[in-house]
C-alpha cells in the first residue's frame, strides 16, 4: 500500500511539473523569446521564470529563439544558464538546430557553452551532418574546429561527405564543404549502404568540381 501510495505521489507530482512549466506564464517567456522580445524575456528572468521552461512543443526559450534566430535573446537566455543540449518533442535542441540551420553567431555563443557534440537528432545525425547537407559553409567551418566526429554515420547510412553529395547541388557552396571535410581528413571511402562513395556520387550526379576535389584528396 505504500509503495502504491508512493508511485501515485511521484505521478502528481511529475504532472504538476509539467503543467508548471507549459503555464501561461512559462509559455510567455518561449514566446517571447522567438519574437525577440528581449525587455520581456528580462522582466520574465527577473520574475524567477525557470530559463528551461517549455511550451507545448516542448521547446525552451533557447530553442524558440534559435528558431528565429533571435541573437540578442539567446545570449541573455545563455548567460542565465539556459541548457544547449535541452531537447524538444522530435529531439531537436538549441545546439543540434544551429548547426542544422546555420544559425552561426548563435552557433558560436552555444560552443561556448558546453554543447554536447556527441549529441544526435532524429535522423542520428550530428550537427555537422545536416549543415553539410544544407550548404551552410561558414557552420561546417566552425564545427570542424570543434572535436565533433567528421566521419560519424546517421541512420541513413550517410557521413556529412556523403550528405554534401548526395543531397547537396554540386554548386560552390557544397563543393567548398567538400573541400573543407576532406582537408580536414573526412574518411573518402566510406561509401553508403548500397556500397556507393562519395566518389561515385559526384560522378553520377555529374558534380564535377566535388569530383575533383575528391579524386585531389585521394578519392578512388
Amino acid at each position: 500500500m505504500f509503495r502504491l501510495l508512493a508511485v501515485l505521489l511521484l505521478a502528481v507530482m511529475a504532472a504538476s511539473g509539467l503543467a508548471a512549466a507549459q503555464s501561461p506564464v512559462s509559455a510567455d517567456l518561449v514566446r517571447a523569446a522567438e519574437a525577440g522580445n528581449l525587455e520581456r524575456v528580462s522582466a520574465l528572468l527577473r520574475d524567477g521564470i525557470p530559463v528551461d521552461t517549455r511550451d507545448a512543443r516542448r521547446r525552451t526559450a533557447l530553442l524558440a529563439a534559435t528558431h528565429a534566430n533571435q541573437v540578442a535573446v539567446a545570449r541573455v537566455l545563455l548567460a542565465a544558464g539556459a541548457d544547449v543540449n535541452a531537447r524538444d518533442d522530435i529531439a531537436d535542441s538549441p545546439f543540434l538546430y544551429a548547426g542544422a540551420e546555420g544559425r552561426l553567431e548563435i552557433l558560436r555563443l552555444i560552443l561556448a557553452q558546453g554543447a554536447n557534440l556527441k549529441s544526435v537528432n532524429r535522423f542520428g545525425g550530428t550537427a555537422l551532418i545536416p549543415a553539410a547537407h544544407h550548404g551552410h559553409v561558414e557552420t561546417v567551418r566552425l564545427l570542424l574546429e570543434t572535436a565533433i566526429d567528421i566521419d560519424h554515420v546517421n541512420r541513413l547510412g550517410w557521413t556529412a561527405l556523403l550528405e554534401a553529395v548526395i543531397l547537396g547541388d554540386g554548386g560552390p557552396a557544397h563543393a567548398e564543404i567538400v573541400r573543407l571535410l576532406v582537408a580536414k581528413g573526412a574518411r573518402t571511402d566510406i561509401a553508403d549502404r548500397e556500397g556507393v562513395t562519395p566518389l561515385q556520387h559526384a560522378e553520377r550526379r555529374g558534380q564535377t568540381a566535388v569530383v575533383a576535389i575528391l579524386k585531389a584528396g585521394g578519392a578512388r
